[in-house]
């Protein structure tokens, strides 16, 4: 499924969270060397730039309602990016910026037709307003994206939900709010937590993620950085303990690459100014060429 074309879209939304510096994302991950990486497997690149987003510094105050329609516009453009993208036969990677990122990149992505979800994440982000315990919208994109949440990014792009319960799983899970939980028991997702890593191993969890997204020509990668241990990604806003080691995160998109579905990919939550030595970034540049392709043998 993997073009041998690769389209790069920056996305540097800080306005879905309250951390500074997930806006340097995509800068940090260029300089880590992502197209170089691509470009060495045999991938023609092309770097479309960033999404023209305002930043936390624009805003008089920090609110959510201020914040709304600023991420609604930043949506609706990465939306049309990726549909672009999709439409000229090329494999976009959208690198954030905060996960409210992927409302856009996903919706894109699934205009024409759909695509299996595969959510790397610490965090369900399947929160709304209502059980939000901060109202970040980081923390509510998938949520969103099934059709829940509020209206204007609900239908960004096109109107009504993007994805089905059924088309997505998360892997890594391991910091639920208390309302949160029960969403996503509900949702009809495929969800593997840390402790059924633990159990039944990545190689486990990899067979019954792509049983379950079986039907699937195409498969989206919407990898947040958080999703990582600490020791190797510690450059995000929300780290939590207990993540996927290095190994588990190249099994993982090694597995995936194996498929031959892959359509595209977010990177999201790269924070450089709480990274040392742009790890984080670097972390993310190897996992993506392993998706693309990079072996050891």
């Amino acid at each position: 499924m993997t073009t041998q074309k690769i389209r790069i879209i920056g996305v540097p939304m800080d306005l879905g969270q309250q951390h500074r510096g997930v806006d340097m994302g995509p800068v940090a991950i260029r300089y880590a060397g992502l197209s170089t990486a691509l470009r060495g497997l045999g991938y023609q690149t092309e770097d479309m730039g960033n999404v023209t987003i305002p930043g936390h510094y624009t805003l008089t105050g920090t609110s959510y309602a201020e914040r709304l329609p600023l991420i609604c516009k930043a949506c609706e453009a990465t939306y049309r990016l990726a549909r672009e993208a999709v439409q000229a036969a090329t494999t976009p990677v959208f690198l954030g910026g905060d996960h409210s990122a992927a409302i856009g990149s996903i919706g894109g992505v699934t205009h024409d037709r759909p695509a299996g979800v595969i959510w790397i994440d610490a965090h369900g982000d399947f929160n709304t307003p209502e059980t939000s315990e901060t109202c970040n919208i980081h923390g509510m994109a998938l949520a969103i994206l099934l059709g829940q949440g509020p209206p204007e990014l609900v239908n960004a792009g096109r109107p009504g939900p993007k994805l089905r319960g059924d088309q997505v799983a998360l892997i890594g899970v391991r910091d639920l709010d208390r309302r949160e939980k029960q969403l996503i028991r509900e949702s009809g997702c495929t969800v593997f937590t840390m402790r059924d890593i633990d159990e039944i191993g990545m190689s486990g969890v990899l067979r019954a993620t792509l049983q379950a997204l079986a039907g699937m020509d195409r498969l989206h990668v919407s990898l947040d950085m958080d999703s990582i241990d600490a020791n190797e990604a510690p450059g995000v806003g929300t780290p939590v303990p207990g993540g996927l080691t290095y190994r588990e995160a190249q099994l993982l998109m090694e597995t995936i690459c194996d498929t031959g579905k892959i359509c595209s990919l977010d990177i999201m939550e790269t924070n450089p100014i709480l990274d040392i030595s742009n790890r984080t970034a670097r972390t993310a540049v190897a996992l993506a060429a392993s998706l693309f392709g990079k072996s050891i043998l």
